[in-house]
This record gives C-alpha cells, structure tokens and sequence, in this order.
C-alpha cells in the first residue's frame, strides 16, 4: 500500500507535465485506476500464472506497476512506445523501490520474440488488431488479462475464426458497464504452436 501511495503522488505530480491520465479520472484515482488495475489478479475463473507479466501501452503505469507493486516476486515488463511514457515508468519505478520491473522503448512489432506467462493490454488496441502484433508472445497457457471497458463483449464476439482461443469476458469490479476479456490464445488456425517456434502448416499461403 505504501508503494501504490507513492504511485498516486508521482502520477498526480507527473500528470502537470504530461497528460497520463484524464484529470477528473484522478478525482477518483483509486478506484478508477489502481483498484481496476489490481483487479486482474482476481478476475479469472483460474488462478494466475506465476512467470513473468507483459503489460503493453503501459502508458501511465496501469495495469503494470500496480501488479509490479502487489507481486514484487514477479517479473513484470512494460512496453511503450513514447519515450516520455517510459521515462515516467521508469521514474516511477524507482520511487516505488521496485526492482522487478523492466520498462522497455519500442513499438511491439519490434519487440523481441520471447514467452510469456500472463499479457495484459489496458486501451491499448482492438482486439483483432492486439493479436495480431502480439501473439508470437503467447503460448497455449499464456494467460491473457484484457480491460476493454463497454466494447469488450462486442470485440470477442466479432473476433474472426482466424484465431483458436478461448476467451470470455468477465465484468469489471469498478465499472458495471465494462468488461475484461480473459482466456488462452492457441494461436492462428493455419499454424501449429510448439511452443519454441510457430510453423505455418502447409498450404495456408503464409
């Protein structure tokens, strides 16, 4: 809690020079933004992985430093691609004293392939468009974590079958009218996963 005490000072002081954040959201800055962040650890029907957590947009620091704060156990690494954004991640890392957090520069088209064990996405991108850049992170078990606000049933249900997955949408505890789509990414249709590499399967033209 002293931690996350932290965050909301520096995000109020920050949000002066920068726009992280809408000003009547910091009004209610707890509830609007801490609380929905910590939210992810409890919304799923399972348990969260342990592992390393990829937070992308991070942008403000939600969810990623807020699960930083409450798994101080956990690897967690945030993506943005706006220097300014990572410069205040960074900032407000080290004034949280966290030591498991990695703030990374770049778009996530370039990011390095790698795996992980949980991904969130908080406005960052349509669901479509969010899988497409960023499943190569993803395995069979990744679990995703995924606050789409009012549009969340509407993105799952219009995703194509392109993809094999197996998400729901779970209700936000802060927002009646939002929701939070959750579940496991098998990965595009014409692919096989093996968990090292993904291969196209034979004839899919890709």
């Amino acid at each position: 809690m002293a931690r996350l005490e932290v965050l909301v000072g520096a995000l109020r002081e920050e949000n002066e020079r920068q726009n992280l954040v809408s000003r009547p959201s910091l009004d209610a800055v707890w509830q609007r933004h801490i609380v929905d962040s910590a939210q992810l650890l409890h919304v799923s029907r399972e348990t969260v992985p342990d592992g390393a957590w990829l937070d992308l947009g991070s942008g403000a620091g939600f969810p990623g430093l807020v699960i930083a704060a409450l798994q101080s156990e956990r690897p967690v690494t945030l993506v943005d691609s706006r220097r300014l954004r990572t410069e205040w991640l960074a900032r407000a890392a080290a004034l949280m004293g966290l030591t498991n957090v990695e703030v990374v520069l770049s778009r996530v088209e370039d990011l390095a392939e790698r795996r992980w064990a949980v991904i969130s996405a908080r406005a960052f991108a349509p669901l479509d468009r969010l899988l497409d850049v960023a499943w190569r992170f993803s395995t069979p078990d990744t679990l995703w974590l995924l606050p789409k606000g009012a549009k969340a049933q509407h993105e799952r249900d219009a995703l194509g079958a392109e993809w094999n997955r197996l998400f729901h949408v779970e209700q936000s505890l802060t927002d009646p009218a939002a929701g939070i789509i959750v579940g496991n990414l098998q990965g595009r249709a014409d692919t096989v996963h093996t968990g090292k590499t993904t291969k196209h399967k034979r004839g899919s033209g890709r």
